[in-house]
């Protein structure tokens, strides 16, 4: 079960409170490690689920953060074609230290710097979609236009 009151939940809450759009973070009680994990959870199709993947970039050593459908794998040829510049999976202690969480936690707001985002267009499909909250066990319910406005992530095809 997770702290609601940990720094990177109340990180993600803190972003989505300055937002003003009326989300709230929820805690599962159970673990949601995996896209299919959450979509269990919340009562949603796995596609419904929004899985932010942070990949480091070869050539700049930059994060890229892809948020992709529960149901997809993340095509690296064609994402880093998209961004021009080769990629590779980031280790844990990368993703920590450039966006502030744990992996299995990654939310799509309240990084610890801004982060270069790319939305999978599929996730635009859904009425509703959910994402994590600075913790494995803690996501929020949101649209995908809010996705969109929130990261200023730009869609894409990812898969």
């Amino acid at each position: 079960m997770a702290d609601l009151a940990s720094p990177t939940v109340q990180r993600v809450q803190a972003a989505l409170r300055a937002l003003g759009r009326g989300h709230e973070v929820v805690d599962l009680g159970t673990s949601a490690r995996t896209a299919a994990d959450a979509a269990s959870a919340v009562g949603c199709r796995v596609d419904q689920i929004a899985k932010s993947l942070v990949f480091r970039l070869r050539d700049s050593r930059r994060p890229l953060l892809v948020i992709t459908s529960g149901a997809h794998r993340v095509d690296e040829a064609k994402v880093a074609a998209l961004v021009g510049e080769p990629i590779e999976r980031a280790d844990a202690d990368f993703v920590r230290a450039e966006t502030g969480f744990a992996i299995g936690g990654v939310a799509p707001i309240g990084h610890a710097r801004p982060v270069l985002t790319l939305v999978d267009e599929h996730l635009l499909r859904w009425e509703a979609i959910w994402a994590a909250a600075g913790h494995p066990d803690t996501v929020f319910r949101l649209t995908p236009d809010d996705l969109v406005a929130m990261t200023g992530g730009r869609v894409v095809a990812v898969a």
